[in-house]
């Protein structure tokens, strides 16, 4: 005999109970089902263990989705303040790194507790180490989910998939939730690694592998969106946050630009470094702006080493435009494996943007990563979870 619920929520991420505690505090009886042995184990692992936990800064624009005004409604009902509101309910201490992004200064460990304390005192019942084996819906009126698996039977009126994507396999990642979309009739836009260090092969390689560990401020462009932060060198390509912005919207083929001295006129520089210095070498005066390993390389690769009084203005110009439009031929990405996000997923034409509801099966909801919805690095995918579990909490 299978236990009835209200509401079945399917994985205990960010998103999952969010939308458990929320549905519990409004009286539903909630049960979270965890396929893996404890719940939020992404939350435990992200921002260096101290859990970047939202951005002050969210905006729809800080996401990606072929439907890039799905994230707006649950974005705008709940804001990184309400989140902030329950961190500080709990005496959880926190601080701004940077740009917004807002981190535990203990532990990631407090923010699971602080949600899972919230769902015991909502009534919420927590069950992990959970298999699924089917899932599906009885026929007749009331048309309840039916769920199978190694804990047990269970059924419910509403049914929450937030199993996430396929991003850190290691951590319990599966395409469950994909799954279980496509069961239902929805269509599931193709996946891919986001967030993610690239990886360069052949010369393009050779040329930087042995700076591997060399950090340096750039700004990265592709496809007409650019972002400044640091770059790092490592012995398959090159990480940093500038890069694992840049990797959601770059896509093999695509052209990839670094420019070297972000915060400066490359040529309104060299020109000023030629009046004040016009004996040093190349080099030599560059070697003070960046570190003298990757200057080396540069000039070895793409750049004559000479006193900087010999360079003409167009060759200056020539200079420039090297060091601010530096081609960064890659490959690939390093694959879910590293990867922070999937991009892709549920189409959200299918769903609600007020409830996440399944326009084509009542009952059925969808919330978190497994939509096709991804943010930037730096909290948004936290306040994504938060936002669209609260929302589908408020209308199971």
């Amino acid at each position: 005999m299978a236990e009835t619920f209200d509401v079945i929520v399917i994985g205990g991420g960010a998103a999952g109970l969010m939308c458990a505690l929320t549905a519990g505090q409004r009286g539903r009886r909630v049960l979270l089902l965890e396929g893996s042995g404890r719940v939020g184990k992404k939350i435990l692992m992200s921002g260096g263990g101290r859990c970047n936990f939202t951005n002050t800064g969210t905006t729809p624009a800080n996401y990606l989705s072929a439907n890039p005004h799905f994230c707006k409604s649950a974005l705008a009902r709940y804001s990184p303040g309400h989140f902030i509101a329950m961190v500080e309910a709990q005496a959880i201490a926190y601080h701004e790194k940077e740009l917004g992004q807002l981190f535990c200064n203990e532990s990631a460990l407090e923010i699971v507790q602080m949600l899972l304390a919230e769902c015991s005192d909502a009534g919420v019942r927590v069950v992990t180490g959970c298999q699924i084996t089917a899932v599906q819906q009885e026929a007749g009126g009331d048309r309840r989910f039916a769920l199978h698996s190694n804990r047990g039977s269970f059924a419910a009126d509403a049914l929450v998939v937030a199993c996430g994507g396929l991003s850190i396999p290691r951590m319990g990642a599966s395409g469950f939730g994909y799954e279980l979309a496509r069961q239902f009739g929805h269509s599931v836009l193709p996946t891919r690694a986001g967030l993610v260090p690239l990886v360069m092969t052949g010369k393009p390689l050779a040329q930087l592998a042995d700076l591997s560990g060399v950090s340096v401020p750039v700004t990265a462009t592709c496809k007409g969106m650019s972002f400044s932060h640091s770059l790092l060198i490592t012995h398959r390509g090159v990480s940093g946050p500038a890069i694992l912005q840049i990797s959601s919207y770059w896509r093999p083929g695509d052209a990839l630009q670094l420019n070297w001295l972000p915060t400066l006129d490359a040529l309104d520089r060299l020109q000023q470094l030629q009046r004040e210095r016009p004996a040093a070498e190349l080099k030599t005066v560059l070697a003070e702006l960046l570190p003298k390993r990757l200057v080396q390389r540069l000039c070895e690769t793409g750049m004559p080493n000479l006193p900087m009084r010999q360079f003409n203005l167009p060759q200056l110009r020539e200079l420039a435009q090297y060091l601010q439009q530096w081609p960064l031929v890659v490959s690939g990405s390093e694959g879910y494996r590293t990867a922070e996000v999937t991009l892709g997923g549920v189409d959200t034409r299918e769903l609600s943007s007020t409830t996440m509801q399944s326009k084509r099966v009542p009952g059925l909801y969808f919330i978190g990563e497994v939509l096709d919805v991804t943010g930037w690095l730096g909290g948004y995918n936290f306040q994504w979870a938060w936002a669209s579990g609260h929302a589908a909490g408020v209308a199971v």
